[in-house]
């Protein structure tokens, strides 16, 4: 009877400390998933920028033109990062193509490297004016064709809409969205749209006083 009470005592001991184990595991995974990646630097030249040049802190969103997150996350988180941020001069904002959605995707990102080519000042117009054109349901319609285009950019003072036609037939741009592909690939792009604050990658681009701790911490260490 002893010895059966003793293998009993065993089995619950080995049970707790099985379950403990798994405990720790389960939590130890759920924190990694909310830890922020670090990355390098991500360079900007020759990307849009919104603000600054010399801004302290530089937020750089990887978006794609059919991405319904993207187009959200344009109409709810950006507002305020421009409002608090942008317009105060301590951050500087820059958009990196991702072609998540294929060939519509490129198409958007050809037409819209065009414009920031040759109409700079009217590429952050164009850029809030083709994401508003996505429709809020039936994201897989197929949207984003060249009438579509040249009918926001029609909409765009500043733009030449013939030269943006051309461009779009050549696909005179291709070889700039293509970097930014490169960059895609390099940085280990996963979801659209991804949120990178001076070389910190966000697990959850909508949480917004998270992009406001971090911006501010990095805004601390430059006064420093």
């Amino acid at each position: 009877m002893k010895s059966k009470n003793s293998g009993m005592k065993i089995a619950v001991i080995l049970t707790i400390i099985i379950l403990g184990a798994l405990t720790v595991l389960v939590v130890i995974n759920s924190e990694s998933k909310n830890v922020e990646s670090e990355v390098k630097l991500l360079p900007t030249e020759g990307q849009p920028i919104l603000g600054a040049a010399n801004a302290p802190v530089t937020v750089v969103e990887f978006g794609d033109f059919k991405c319904p997150s993207c187009k959200a996350w344009g109409e709810t988180i950006f507002p305020r990062l421009v409002s608090e941020y942008v317009d105060t001069g301590k951050v500087k904002f820059s958009y990196i193509n991702v072609l998540f959605h294929g060939e519509e995707s490129k198409l958007g990102s050809i037409a819209a490297e065009s414009v920031l080519k040759n109409f700079p000042d009217a590429y952050w117009d164009f850029h809030k004016g083709l994401f508003k054109e996505q429709p809020s349901q039936n994201h897989d319609a197929l949207w984003i064709n060249q009438e579509k285009i040249l009918e926001v950019a029609s909409g765009v003072p500043g733009i030449d809409v013939d030269k943006l036609k051309t461009d779009i037939e050549q696909q005179s741009d291709l070889e700039t969205v293509n970097k930014d592909t490169e960059l895609v690939e390099e940085f280990k792009v996963q979801q659209t749209p991804t949120i990178i604050i001076n070389g910190i990658m966000l697990e959850d681009p909508f949480d917004y006083e998270k992009i406001k701790t971090h911006i501010e911490k990095e805004l601390e260490g430059n006064q420093l």
